[in-house]
């Protein structure tokens, strides 16, 4: 302390010259320090560095940067799960004609047949056969219940199959889905669906091949006649690709796989 304040009284004493020279010594230190102010020091030494303030708060988002560069493809993802399975397909062409079998063995050589002796036997039963033919027409108008026009008769069978089977159980029986091209056999055959009780049966129409160009299934286009109910056909769903006939002669498009009654005929052979 006492150093600092004889340097103070120091650089008082050359700065005021000789005239406060004398009178410096004979003062105090203290009374020379009290009187009269003190002009800073030199420049002093740089300080060390001082420690590390506390974090700063979070500044404000800055503006949106420039687009960077695109990416690297991504690894191809996995199979996706198999999808329902779609409505049934047109029907294909047709296959080309297959190579000719081999020729069958020879066979046996035939008996002589004296056939004079037979034509009494023979003639006899052409009468039978005639009279089971009557017989036979009986039961089909009948029992059986079948109905008939001059060329075809017409049977209801009372066994639910979709539309495909039902047109396979009339060709096991000999015959096919029934096919009304005109009035009186569409009459016919609705007056024969009413008179067994029953609502509706398959016919054989269909639009497989193209939607609303509809065909009988001996491939004939429906043309000439039709007896479609009011705002048939209406397949909006796409999936109505066959006919049904109801007790009324309405004809109305419905799905294939619905299982329903049918109706056959079968031609009548030639006497």
């Amino acid at each position: 302390m006492l150093c600092r304040v004889t340097l103070c009284v120091t650089v008082l004493a050359f700065l005021l010259g000789d005239i406060y020279s004398s009178e410096a010594e004979n003062r105090s230190a203290s009374d020379v320090c009290s009187t009269h102010t003190i002009l800073p020091g030199p420049k002093g030494d740089n300080g060390g560095k001082g420690d590390t303030g506390e974090t700063g708060k979070q500044g404000k988002e800055g503006p949106k940067g420039s687009k960077g560069n695109q990416g690297i493809v991504g690894y191809v993802g996995d199979h996706g799960l198999i999808g329902k399975i779609g409505p049934i397909g047109g029907k294909g062409d047709k296959g080309y004609k297959g190579l000719p079998g081999l020729p069958g063995g020879k066979g046996n050589p035939g008996t002589f047949c004296d056939c004079g002796r037979y034509r009494r036997a023979v003639g006899q039963l052409d009468v039978k056969v005639s009279q089971l033919k009557s017989s036979l027409q009986f039961v089909k108008n009948v029992i059986a219940g079948l109905q008939e026009t001059e060329e075809k008769f017409y049977y209801i069978v009372k066994e639910e199959y979709n539309y495909k089977d039902a047109l396979t159980q009339c060709r096991i029986r000999g015959g096919t889905l029934a096919m009304p091209k005109d009035q009186r056999t569409n009459s016919l055959i609705a007056d024969y669906i009413s008179s067994l009780g029953l609502l509706r049966v398959f016919i054989g129409i269909n639009d497989f091949d193209k939607e609303k160009q509809f065909m009988y299934v001996d491939n004939t286009p429906v043309q000439n006649y039709s007896s479609w109910k009011t705002g048939e056909p209406s397949d909006d769903s796409g999936h109505e690709d066959c006919v049904e006939m109801l007790s009324s002669g309405a004809w109305t498009e419905v799905d294939c796989n619905l299982t329903i009654y049918f109706v056959c005929e079968f031609m009548k052979k030639a006497k």
